[in-house]
């Protein structure tokens, strides 16, 4: 009898969502600008639209598709939410510096598992307020100074691999959350590190599920990790205030007087920047290591450089480990990131959301559909690069053509973080290089997608010292 109950309340339920999602269909935009054609393309089942075809895929293969068949401007629907897809450099320019037309946004499974309060979803003067914060403890001038606490960091994961077999992406997951933490809260990250890990690692896991809140779904279990994780923050940011100290971190910055926040505030901006510093450089990394093991001749010219800031200390007399010059002595490792963001493109796309009805290339895009600007697309364009498949890193001699390499988003939205992540992998290399090699365990071809376009099993390696 209980399960038959709860069988027709979940038949009702979804009724209900797919009846709703049809009433939608036929409103999509509001009446000023029906004369305008909508971008061509097809949007998929109700409510779930085409979010299996793009998630279940190579999304070079879906985007390849809809662009041979539609053009450069297609329309689809993912996530719950009717979008507009575009692949040239030029419209994303266009959307990523009108913050007048689009704003930032995300589909809302993600957007309630952040908190509306995230730097993410706002513009104006708020946004400006955040981006100024969050800026203030990620550029140049505040990094240098916790160099040696990110070698650290690297230093002890890169140990605690030794001789095992590891899943290079989960174990990078760690190290970049680490990294995290320690920006965010400081050297009392060491005490909050368990039970926000905990938390967090549920959240995560719930980001790109669509936001059914049923128990037993991902979506549920994540909101509930959601709140666990605001009580931790709420938590730390009393105990803090108890002490009456000053600090130099991320969440010092966000509680200092003058950035006016309140406590939600700050606990949906921290939840969201744990967010933006964690899987996308962890992924980057992987690719990294992936790469470096494919390409001897690169590999090899990575480790001279780095060997060479060794050797240069040893001569001088200098003390030993990483500073901020080291980091800006890298030329040759530096192209190698660049080349892993352009080729892997971890981020195939970001969201923008049209504030008013928009015409584009004679076109409509309603307000409140999102738009996405397909930058893996526009990375592995053979207009913008030769040989785009092709893992090359001499390509960065010569700057790319504008707009055709935004790896970090681009216009007032790009991401404030980049420093902080470049930095951070900097440092992991000069250690894995100089110390170690690795041999991949497994089918060294295949990627994984869902949502970050991974190499196969997260790229299983066994890690060595160098003798």
């Amino acid at each position: 009898m209980e399960l038959s109950t709860m069988l027709c309340l979940f038949v009702s339920f979804l009724f209900i969502v797919l009846f709703k999602s049809l009433i939608k269909s036929f409103s999509f935009f509001p009446s000023k600008g029906r004369e305008l054609p909508l971008p061509p393309g097809t949007m998929g089942w109700p409510y779930i639209g085409e979010t299996f075809q793009m998630y279940s895929q190579d999304p070079n293969v879906f985007f390849a598709t809809k662009i041979k068949r539609y053009g450069s401007m297609f329309k689809s629907h993912i996530l719950g939410c009717p979008c507009v897809m575009i692949s040239s450099p030029e419209a994303a320019r266009f959307v990523l510096n009108k913050a007048q037309l689009f704003k930032p946004t995300f589909p809302v499974s993600k957007e309630r598992m952040l908190g509306k309060q995230a730097i993410f979803f706002h513009q104006g003067a708020y946004h400006a307020n955040l981006r100024r914060l969050v800026l203030r403890t990620f550029m140049p001038e505040a990094i240098k100074d916790i160099v040696s606490d990110i070698e650290s960091i690297a230093q002890s994961c890169l140990k605690s691999w030794e001789g095992k077999l590891i899943t290079t992406f989960l174990e990078m997951k760690t190290y970049t959350f680490n990294v995290a933490l320690h920006s965010i809260f400081g050297r009392d990250e060491i005490m909050y590190r368990e039970d926000l890990k905990r938390c967090y690692y549920t959240l995560e896991r719930g980001y790109n599920s669509m936001p059914i809140n049923l128990p037993g779904t991902l979506f549920h279990k994540a909101m509930k990790a959601r709140k666990e994780l605001a009580k931790i923050l709420a938590q730390i940011i009393t105990t803090r205030r108890n002490m009456k100290q000053e600090y130099n971190d991320l969440l010092g910055s966000f509680m200092g007087e003058k950035a006016g926040l309140t406590d939600e505030q700050i606990a949906d901006n921290i939840i969201g920047v744990i967010f933006a510093a964690r899987d996308t450089t962890a992924s980057v990394l992987t690719w990294i290591v992936k790469y470096l093991g494919e390409n001897p001749t690169v590999l090899e010219a990575v480790t001279e450089e780095q060997e060479a800031i060794l050797k240069g200390k040893e001569e001088s007399g200098e003390e030993m480990g990483l500073n901020w010059l080291d980091t800006k002595n890298m030329p040759v490792t530096s192209k190698v990131i660049q080349e892993t963001l352009r080729v892997a493109s971890i981020l195939s796309f970001t969201f923008r959301e049209a504030v008013e009805n928009v015409e584009y290339q004679g076109y409509l895009i309603p307000k409140g559909w999102k738009v996405l600007p397909l930058f893996r697309n526009i990375h592995h364009s053979p207009d913008h690069y030769k040989e785009p498949q092709k893992f090359d890193p001499s390509r960065f001699e010569v700057a790319p053509k504008p707009n055709t390499f935004m790896p970090f988003g681009n216009g007032t939205h790009a991401c404030p973080g980049n420093e902080l992540a470049k930095l951070e992998i900097l440092v992991l290399l000069h250690h894995l290089t100089t110390k170690y090699r690795w041999t991949v365990i497994g089918a060294k071809d295949g990627i994984q997608y869902g949502p970050f376009a991974l190499p196969q099993n997260g790229l299983p390696i066994t890690l060595y010292t160098k003798k």
